[in-house]
């Protein structure tokens, strides 16, 4: 790699890359996120290389390992360019038929075509599966069409295009203005102004300023920054380095949990890259801008997200939160002014000034602006990355996109915004999704994970999870928190457990609403929403733990017992050998009963018995 110097240089080497590639020629994708991962990808990548060598295509067909595609629950998924050919749950086994079949005869195999779970018809292109269909993938989109591991398909893409064009023709209050008119709020949580915390940083008097990438994702079940990181790790370092430039910082960091190994290989070796080409460096394509990167890993502790405890943490301290005002803009690293976003606030940067600001600002609702990335999880039949347009109703993304619940079984509610997020019920599914509704709700936007629960779960149980999750995570150095947040899980406990009172209602809601008026961070001013908003929604839940000592859903062990029908059992000695605890007894062909002493509420019995004999009461 050679060092570029100027926006020109730069265009010279974007068009050279280009006429390199043959367009024409197939190109087999292979999704290479962590989801994928698991499913063996790798094995499958090579073996495509083996068969293609094998055959001696190597010069006529490429082999490219992408990001993750979103559609995680589908992996590996395949798909065969320019055509779009989608094949999902690819294995070893299917690879020498995909090269004879589908790249020489042109023929394509249905039984890896993508079945839609409502029609029941297969479906040919990527382009037309229904998980897509309703997305906006602006800002995940390249992630299935570029190897994150070589610049050269960034730039292949448009990349740094948006950085030249800054550097080259836009001055830094200039480039502040086009983000505040986009209306670009931070997705990591409270959803600020970008532009506005951008001014507040570059007003600031002093050379040493500093850009922070948050990556420290710790919300259960949401891993959107992780996969932007795995996936297009340039467009996050251009967005900072466009940031740098505006506020007038020259040094950055991104912190990112240690448990992401993918997404810290990837992310490192874009910053090489970056730095063999001079774009983190001094001089920036002969700009005068000065930035490097560097990276810091977390150790995982859930209140490091919070922007004073990172700063911290990246100081080599104990990641705690501290007091504001001073807030990191006037007073952040090191005592220095800050600016610190998320992983997809940095990676919405490049498209805005590439396409306008009134452009991003046509996209969403009046005060939320552009799209927003959903790791839609749980009971859910299409689990994954899901990219929509703010505004985009609840509706729409659990049943139209999510494909609703699995197993004919009825949706209750989706848990929205992390473990400080909340509940919301079915009925509330017309909801926009936007700041202000949700929050309105009694949830937040958060990171931006959402749960689907189903009519299975006990939501008395999941306040009880996510309020023991945050007592866990407490860093304990405000009392409200500290102490406010065990107390919150020990009722829930009691409750769960058959112990509560109707008056516990009542000391959750005073407790929960002191929790959050007096907390020092967000994590404490957060952390009572998943309970009050079960409590709001689902009051009937808690009253019948508490008044008739039963768990509905068939969750909490100490209210449940499982009985066998003997009208119904036909003595066919399944549970009784399936039962860990030798609690089931009974004659062969005979009636069988469940010796309650002994039942440790596993639902083995239940789970084996092919009459339907085992009930729940």
């Amino acid at each position: 790699m050679n060092r570029i110097n100027s926006p020109e240089e730069l265009e010279e080497l974007r068009k050279a890359i280009i006429q390199k590639r043959v367009f024409e020629r197939p190109c087999i994708t292979v999704c290479s996120g962590t989801g994928c991962h698991a499913y063996g990808c790798e094995k499958v990548t090579k073996a495509f290389l083996d068969e293609v060598n094998r055959k001696n295509l190597r010069e006529k067909v490429h082999i490219r390992t992408t990001g993750c595609h979103g559609f995680c629950e589908q992996g590996p998924i395949v798909v065969i360019h320019p055509e779009g050919i989608f094949y999902r749950r690819v294995k070893v086994e299917d690879v020498q038929e995909i090269v004879s079949e589908t790249i020489i005869a042109k023929r394509v195999i249905d039984r890896l075509l993508y079945v839609d779970s409502n029609t029941g018809k297969k479906v040919m292109y990527e382009k037309d599966v229904p998980f897509y269909k309703k997305q906006q993938r602006i800002i995940f989109g390249n992630n299935g069409l570029i190897d994150p591991k070589n610049i050269d398909d960034y730039l292949a893409v448009g990349g740094y295009k948006a950085l030249s064009k800054v550097l080259s023709g836009l001055t830094p209050e200039g480039t502040i203005d086009i983000i505040k008119q986009s209306g670009l709020r931070g997705r990591g949580g409270a959803g600020f102004p970008t532009g506005r915390k951008w001014e507040l940083v570059r007003k600031q008097k002093g050379d040493g300023k500093h850009i922070i990438c948050n990556a420290d994702e710790g919300d259960p079940g949401a891993y959107m920054d992780r996969s932007l990181l795995e996936g297009n790790p340039h467009s996050v370092i251009e967005g900072m380095i466009i940031g740098a430039y505006a506020i007038g910082a020259k040094s950055g960091w991104v912190y990112v949990r240690k448990e992401y190994p993918l997404a810290v290989e990837n992310i490192q070796i874009a910053i090489d890259q970056a730095r063999e080409y001079g774009l983190l460096s001094k001089d920036i394509l002969g700009s005068g801008c000065n930035f490097n990167i560097r990276i810091v890993k977390g150790a995982g502790a859930f209140v490091a997200g919070e922007e004073t405890a990172l700063m911290f943490s990246i100081e080599g301290k104990r990641g705690v939160p501290r007091q504001r005002p001073p807030f990191p803009a006037q007073k952040g690293l090191w005592g220095e002014p800050t600016n610190i976003n998320n992983v997809e606030t940095w990676a919405n940067v490049p498209k805005i000034i590439e396409k306008g600001s009134d452009w991003f600002a046509s996209i969403g609702t009046k005060t939320s602006k552009g799209t927003k990335i959903f790791s839609l999880v749980g009971k859910v039949r299409n689990t994954g990355l899901v990219e929509v347009p703010m505004g985009t109703t609840l509706q729409e993304v659990v049943f139209d996109i999510g494909g609703g619940a699995p197993d004919g079984k009825k949706v209750k509610a989706v848990h929205i915004g992390g473990p400080s997020g909340g509940c919301i019920p079915q009925e509330l599914f017309h909801l926009p999704v936007d700041y202000e509704s949700l929050t309105g709700a009694g949830a937040i936007m958060g990171s931006g994970g959402m749960i689907v629960m189903d009519e299975d779960t006990c939501m008395v149980d999941i306040a009880k999870y996510f309020a023991n999750f945050l007592q866990d995570e407490s860093c304990g150095k405000c009392v409200p928190c500290r102490e406010g947040t065990q107390r919150m899980f020990q009722i829930l406990a009691d409750i769960t457990e058959g112990k509560g009172k109707e008056e516990d209602l009542q000391l959750l809601e005073e407790l929960g609403n002191v929790i959050k008026a007096t907390s020092l961070c967000g994590l404490g001013q957060t952390a009572p929403n998943g309970v009050l908003s079960s409590i709001k929604y689902f009051k009937d839940e808690y009253f019948a733990h508490i008044r008739d000592k039963k768990c509905p859903a068939g969750v909490c062990k100490p209210l449940i017992k499982y009985t066998i029908d003997a009208e119904k059992c036909i003595g066919c000695g399944l549970c009784k050998k399936n039962c860990p605890a030798d609690a089931t007894v009974g004659e062969l062909k005979e009636p069988h009963s469940i010796i309650q002493d002994r039942c440790i509420k596993c639902g083995i019995c239940r789970d084996v018995c092919k009459c339907d004999a085992v009930t729940i009461s």
